[in-house]
């Protein structure tokens, strides 16, 4: 009985979101929560007292990815105002007028190197607003940063998913470095089709032919520098990959090499004189300046990142049976023991980001162009107006999610691994990434589903005797791929794009592509283990 409904609460939102007049997420993901808070009460039997404290943990984790999409809003808005998007926009089609071109500079590379940096689902909020003011169709956008923020993502954060994802079992340094190596060499294999099944979300397939040896050398200099610094490091193999990638592709479409010579009209040239270096760094200190924060505050070895997260020098107060609240020097929220119980919280405040960098830079940014108090205003409220549908849809998921996950190995999220794990059997090696995914759909984060079913591959690569390294490399993968349709990301660049009522709309065009990079990922590591 828990088994079928474990699996009741996932089918129920797939339904509201996909059906015919489908509802929005804002609607569908907090009757889904209210589903399973009456499952888990009255099936399950969970003692009321830990519901209700995992209920407002949802509550107060939601948090995190509000103030995340709030700060890519505003950022955004910032750069609408100040017209660093115009300019942009400018410089671009002066290096290159070519749409698949532009893409990959915009939705492949630049992502790339932000997901090494920051994780946080950031990189498809900044990218598709940027794609968008180039003049491409929200909706098709939102598909395609969906669908390319996934090969990454296994290293995002500087290495998160990887090194803290996998923590929980007892690996060695050796045993670690090799699930690195191992995702990255089957996300390499899997981005020169990812790819082209994203541009096939605006460009025709004829064009994506005539520029298809662009697009290779252009995943080439991104994944081939990735896989080679995974083979020694699981901190830096985005980043590094990100940077060659940028770079790389601005140069070959400088020099138009790959593309056609003759310009295409898809987008209309810009108009008035030449963009200068100076200009273009002013108009683009927005994205700049954001990457260059994000690198100084996640890169261990500078320092900064322990001051960000340090719970040092904390000031409590007791809630009564809320909990126990505390805030350390270093703006660390914390709530323990809520309602009695083993449940926590905790938030980041400058490190989750939100104040740092977008919060910050936006500033700075207004600072540069001399904006006035009005335009600060006004971008205060378009955010906040925009701002209003994603809260409710976070709140609904964060809730989803954390009774989804309640309970340890007794957890719907555990029975429904363990369930799918039975039935295949010896053959697990090609559906293991697919629970990883299950687990990134679910928490909006791979390192969340790599923490959640590290122990569950474990169990099952050391019951069928299946090197686990590879079992945990496929996990990492799932866990990146499944990005394309965590609920999270899809809100958080809907709510950027402010796309109403379609959030359906790109899950269901983004589950075909999540599949099949599930099973390229699965010829993949048949091939090579």
């Amino acid at each position: 009985m828990n088994s079928v409904f474990s699996f009741v609460p996932i089918l129920f939102l797939i339904w509201l979101m996909v059906k015919n007049k489908s509802l929005p997420s804002n609607q569908a993901l907090p009757l889904s929560a209210a589903l399973l808070y009456f499952i888990t009460l009255i099936v399950f039997e969970y003692e009321p007292n830990l519901v209700h404290a995992n209920v407002v943990s949802g509550f107060l984790v939601a948090w995190t990815p509000i103030l995340i999409i709030a700060g890519a809003i505003f950022l955004f808005k910032t750069m609408e105002e100040t017209g660093g998007i115009n300019m942009i926009k400018k410089w671009l089609n002066e290096v290159t007028e070519n749409k698949v071109a532009q893409l990959m500079i915009v939705g492949w590379a630049f992502p790339f190197l932000l997901e090494g940096a920051s994780g946080f689902g950031t990189p498809a909020a900044i990218a598709a607003p940027v794609l968008v003011g180039l003049g491409y169709k929200a909706v098709r956008v939102a598909v395609l940063v969906l669908i390319m923020n996934t090969v990454p993502v296994s290293f995002g954060a500087v290495g998160t998913p990887t090194w803290f994802g996998f923590s929980a079992i007892d690996l060695s340094e050796s045993e670690t470095l090799t699930i690195a190596f191992n995702s990255a060499a089957i996300h390499s294999i899997a981005s020169f089709f990812i790819v082209i099944i994203a541009l096939l979300q605006i460009v025709p397939f004829k064009k994506i032919l005539d520029e298809l040896i662009f697009i290779i050398l252009s995943i080439a200099l991104t994944v081939i520098p990735y896989l080679i610094v995974a083979n020694y490091n699981y901190e830096f193999p985005a980043l590094v990959g990100g940077v060659t990638g940028l770079l790389g592709t601005v140069l070959l479409a400088k020099k138009k090499i790959g593309l056609k010579n003759s310009p295409t009209n898809d987008i209309a040239k810009g108009t008035g004189s030449h963009v200068n270096t100076k200009q273009l760094i002013k108009a683009s200190f927005p994205l700049w300046g954001t990457l260059l924060l994000l690198i100084l505050t996640r890169v261990p070895q500078l320092g900064i990142k322990s001051l960000l997260i340090s719970e040092n020098n904390s000031f409590s107060l007791s809630l009564g049976t809320l909990g126990d609240f505390s805030i350390s020097s270093s703006l660390v929220l914390s709530l323990e023991n809520i309602f009695q119980t083993e449940t926590s919280w905790s938030h980041k405040l400058l490190y989750v980001p939100s104040l740092l960098p977008f919060a910050l830079v936006s500033l700075l940014t207004f600072w540069v162009f001399r904006s006035s108090r009005n335009d600060i205003s006004r971008v205060f409220n378009k955010t906040v107006i925009q701002m209003k549908n994603p809260v409710l849809a976070l709140f609904g998921a964060l809730v989803f999610v954390n009774l989804m996950m309640m309970g340890g190995d007794r957890s719907a999220v555990n029975t429904i691994g363990n369930v799918l794990a039975s039935i295949s059997g010896d053959r697990w090696s090609f559906f293991a990434s697919f629970l990883g995914a299950l687990g990134s759909f679910f928490s909006g984060s791979a390192t969340i589903s790599n923490l959640t079913f590290a122990g569950i591959q474990n169990s099952i690569a050391m019951d069928t005797g299946i090197d686990r390294t590879v079992i945990l490399a496929l996990q990492s993968v799932g866990a990146s791929y499944g990005n394309m349709v965590c609920i999270n990301n899809i809100v958080a660049v809907t709510s950027v794009l402010t796309l109403s009522n379609q959030d359906g709309v790109i899950l269901k065009q983004a589950g075909l592509p999540a599949m099949l990079y599930g099973v390229i990922a699965a010829i993949a590591a048949w091939i090579l283990f």
